[in-house]
């Protein structure tokens, strides 16, 4: 008994230790070195004009990427889980794609294509700027975030079956009807969590971005890029733990308004 207590206290200081040392002392690092100088100091930093332009960029992506992830990711989900197809081991690998390719390498796949001599490059003819412009940067963040919905949101409507749905549909539903008030209302969970990873990965995207982003203040960067911009191009210190800070405290209040509603829901229940 006394070694199974020991071995338990040994493995969770070790748990707490690794913690610690690879995600607490790096954030206290970062918010140290932020707030050195002073508060103003870091509102000087942050209010910056290319700082601002920089977070409504990436907020852009966010809302432009995340309903779209959510749509693609029901669907994808109901045809995995519901349907039956051929070629659907090939729908599941390319589900998991982007876990396994790098994202510099989707960044320039993404040139290839929409770029200048690309495939679709002909577009920028008709004034529609891809590459090197919002649209790509947006692209660029959606096949990274794709799989995240899909993946939450699958293994919950394995489990959930369908005896529900059949029941609503003999009972006369139609399929919206079975769909909005019986199959959504039981994913919700699995949806937000997805939403919720969707979201992080979004805003703190940086290779796929990089490759296809502009990279100038005014509309080309978002948060990840300015942070690295200062750093390593300016020099910047103070403006790129300034950056990385805002960064960070919008992901914290993202996954404070996420967990409000989830208990709100519990509630409501």
């Amino acid at each position: 008994m006394k070694l199974q207590k020991s071995t338990t206290l040994i493995l969770r200081s070790i748990a707490l230790l690794y913690i610690f040392i690879l995600v607490v002392v790096p954030i206290a690092t970062i918010l140290y070195r932020t707030f050195r100088p002073g508060l103003a100091t870091f509102w000087e930093w942050i209010t910056t004009p290319a700082a601002i332009s920089a977070l409504q960029v990436s907020l852009i992506i966010v809302l432009i990427t995340v309903p779209l992830n959510v749509i693609f990711g029901i669907v994808v989900s109901l045809a995995l889980v519901r349907g039956n197809f051929p070629g659907k081991g090939i729908v599941q690998a390319i589900v998991d794609l982007p876990f396994a390719v790098s994202p510099v390498i989707v960044g320039v796949s993404l040139i290839l294509l929409w770029g200048h001599g690309g495939w679709f490059g002909g577009i920028e003819n008709t004034g529609f700027k891809v590459i090197f412009a919002l649209p790509g940067m947006v692209l660029a963040t959606i096949f990274v975030t794709l799989p995240f919905i899909v993946r939450e949101v699958e293994p919950v409507l394995r489990e959930i079956g369908t005896e529900q749905e059949q029941a609503a549909a003999t009972l006369g539903a139609n399929r919206w009807e079975t769909f909005s008030q019986i199959t959504l209302p039981s994913i919700r969970w699995g949806l937000v969590y997805g939403v919720v990873l969707t979201v992080a990965r979004a805003l703190g995207e940086f290779g796929a971005v990089i490759m296809v982003a502009s990279n100038f203040a005014g509309g080309g960067q978002t948060l990840t890029l300015l942070v690295h911009s200062r750093y390593i191009d300016d020099h910047n210190e103070y403006g790129a733990y300034a950056a990385a800070t805002l960064l960070m405290g919008v992901a914290v209040l993202v996954l404070v308004l996420m967990t409000i509603i989830q208990k709100r829901n519990k509630v409501e229940q």
